[in-house]
């Protein structure tokens, strides 16, 4: 019995899907911060429609980058009074993805 539930956890957790409370929690707060910086990004790119916003980032070295992001409040999502945490370093990712294209 011991060898059958041995079996079943391994091939549960191999091939099953099963996860973690752990792996869960990293795979939901990864999935939000993602779509915080799509956020974040779209409401740069409206503000800085027509703007020198863009032009400043694009010439700005990695690190200042999501500086210029948090100084602009673009990492605040609607309705929320302060960012989440590393928000604008992804938001600043997510832009130079969009910016090379």
């Amino acid at each position: 019995m011991i060898g059958g539930a041995v079996v079943a956890m391994v091939i549960g957790f191999s091939w099953g899907g099963w996860s973690t409370a752990g792996a869960t929690q990293k795979i939901s707060q990864e999935a939000v911060l993602a779509s915080q910086a799509t956020i974040c990004a779209a409401q740069f790119m409206k503000d800085s429609a027509g703007n020198d916003q863009l032009k400043d980032f694009v010439k700005m070295e990695s690190y200042q980058r999501y500086e210029f992001i948090e100084k602009g409040g673009w990492d605040k999502m609607p309705g929320q009074k302060d960012a989440g945490s590393g928000v604008a370093r992804a938001c600043a990712e997510k832009m130079e993805g969009l910016v090379k294209k």
